[in-house]
């Protein structure tokens, strides 16, 4: 695709205000981020910002409509066995590759053996269920997956079953799976292509004029640049020069109201399916105890954090309200509560010693979050403890949390579906199988947990199923596994002429800017 826009167009603070932009040429817009891109191997993504380029650069079998349901995307239809173990797609007629080669069946196979044998991202929802021969091609357009057992939920993790161009990868003189060539280049089958990418700072995404799913929603962006930045002042002079299309949801408070006061723009506010959590280290001292847990989460001044540092909405334990009926009825917000915190300490084992320390970490940078942890210190060394702060780049976040001994005591961190469904906020986070994550943090590993989200698994009946949410719900939050400070409302700040978003229950599938178009108000 032929570039869009000059060198000195491109070079960031210089850009085309947006709104000069001509209804009738091609559109680039600018969105910032404010967390780098780790990888674009679909075998590898974990976060945010890799989930969204991963969307944007790869299809899978099925998607997620805002609604939370599961729909076509390449796939076309699909039908599973009596048994609940096998599963036949039947692929779209037609879709190709950004190369303009056919996507087939074989492609899948050979995409679900690279993830499983990657072993890496996504692949521990599927390493348990998918055996090497359990994927065949049974031709060109027909997919055949038989699991190892039954797993409710199957269809719901589809959408991350992303297909690489299989010709395209064994091409390459790489290793095996072409990791290598897949983390520096995308050949996917996806509204946008992989332009330019410079690492830490910015990338480019084309749009895709063959994509299969057609451009239909109205004059499409062009290209999307994605530059990150975790400067609130360069965010809203990017505003003021009418640069930005759309900011990141992890903003201050003072930036959304400040770029909302300028005419071309509006700040785009949706209730989610993400939770803001302090995760806690249930396994290392001090919060192994249930007693500092739950004396944290009563310390905690809840009204203080949604309502003025990062306005949301209640959360009233693991699950978000858009999963109603796996949340037990009556079930109650948590409380600021120095008094019972007092006494919930004085019930603890390391009550008594002296100030309790207690790290607590959160991501550099990131100014709402800083405001936490400075009001959760000032409430707590109130009470008997020693809180020491300590903001981390992303980055090492993650690699903080690949143990025990390393992941610190409390570490604020947003957990957002990665597929649409209560499995994807109990597997992931809770279940021992899934430790060593960032959404894993807390380090549960409780038996009976396992067993209570391994039977929901295993539970064909939908109100069975949500029976079994409903007391894993309870016991997470009897054990007090989590701090759940509130339900994310997100926040976007947008340009007038950008049109077309939509809130989806699934991490960053929102960001698929195929979905959104160009046209500014008369």
């Amino acid at each position: 695709m032929k570039h869009l826009l000059t060198a000195s167009v491109l070079a960031l603070g210089t850009a085309l205000p947006l709104a000069a932009q001509a209804q009738d040429t091609p559109v680039s817009t600018m969105v910032n981020l404010v967390q780098i891109i780790g990888t674009i191997d679909p075998a590898k993504i974990n976060d945010y910002t890799e989930y969204m380029t991963a969307v944007n650069l790869y299809d899978a079998l099925t998607t997620v409509d805002p609604d939370g349901s599961v729909v076509p995307q390449l796939a076309e239809s699909w039908e599973v066995s009596d048994d609940n173990l096998t599963y036949t797609f039947t692929l779209k007629d037609g879709a190709t590759f950004q190369d303009g080669s056919p996507v087939e069946a074989s492609d899948f196979a050979y995409s679900i053996r690279r993830l499983l044998s990657i072993n890496e991202g996504p692949a521990y929802l599927f390493s348990d269920l998918i055996g090497e021969d359990s994927v065949e091609a049974v031709d060109a357009r027909t997919l055949k997956i038989t699991l190892n057992k039954v797993y409710a939920p199957f269809i719901a993790i589809t959408p991350l079953l992303l297909v690489v161009n299989e010709e395209a990868v064994e091409a390459t003189d790489a290793d095996a799976w072409g990791e290598e060539f897949l983390a520096n280049a995308a050949v996917g089958a996806g509204p946008y292509a992989l332009d330019n990418w410079d690492r830490g700072a910015q990338m480019t995404l084309a749009r895709f004029e063959g994509y299969h799913g057609g451009w239909d929603r109205g004059t499409p962006l062009d290209e999307v640049r994605l530059v990150i930045t975790r400067d609130e002042a360069t965010v809203r002079a990017l505003a003021q020069r009418g640069e930005l299309g759309l900011s990141s949801q992890y903003q201050a408070s003072e930036t959304y109201a400040g770029i909302d006061a300028l005419d071309a723009y509006r700040v785009i506010s949706v209730p989610t399916a993400t939770g803001y959590y302090i995760k806690l280290n249930n396994q290392k001292a001090p919060t192994d105890d249930v007693h500092v847990r739950r004396a944290i989460a009563m310390a905690m001044d809840y009204a203080t954090v949604r309502e003025v540092i990062y306005p949301g909405a209640e959360l009233t334990g693991p699950l978000a309200p858009v999963f109603p009926d796996a949340i037990p009825a009556g079930a109650e917000a948590p409380v600021f509560d120095l008094e019972a915190t007092r006494a919930e300490l004085e019930q603890s084992k390391y009550h008594g010693n002296g100030p309790i320390p207690l790290e607590h970490v959160y991501v550099s940078g990131t100014a709402f979050e800083e405001e936490v942890a400075l009001l959760l210190k000032s409430t707590l060394d109130s009470i008997g403890f020693d809180v020491s702060i300590a903001p981390e780049p992303w980055n090492r976040v993650t690699e903080l949390a690949s143990s025990i001994e390393t992941t610190p005591d409390s570490t604020q961190i947003f957990y957002g579906p990665t597929y649409p469904s209560p499995d994807s906020v109990y597997f992931v986070q809770y279940h021992s199988n899934a430790t060593g994550t960032w959404s894993s943090m807390d380090w549960v590993m409780d038996e009976e947990i396992d067993g209570m989200i391994e039977a929901s698994r295993q539970e064909t009946d939908a109100e069975a199923r949500n029976g079994i949410y409903q007391d894993i719900f309870t016991k997470l939050v009897e054990d007090q596994r989590s701090v759940w400070l509130l339900t994310q409302e997100k926040r976007l700040a947008a340009h007038e002429c950008l049109q077309g978003y939509q809130q989806i229950p699934m991490q960053s599938w929102d960001l698929d800017f195929s979905r959104m178009s160009w046209a500014c108000p008369e």
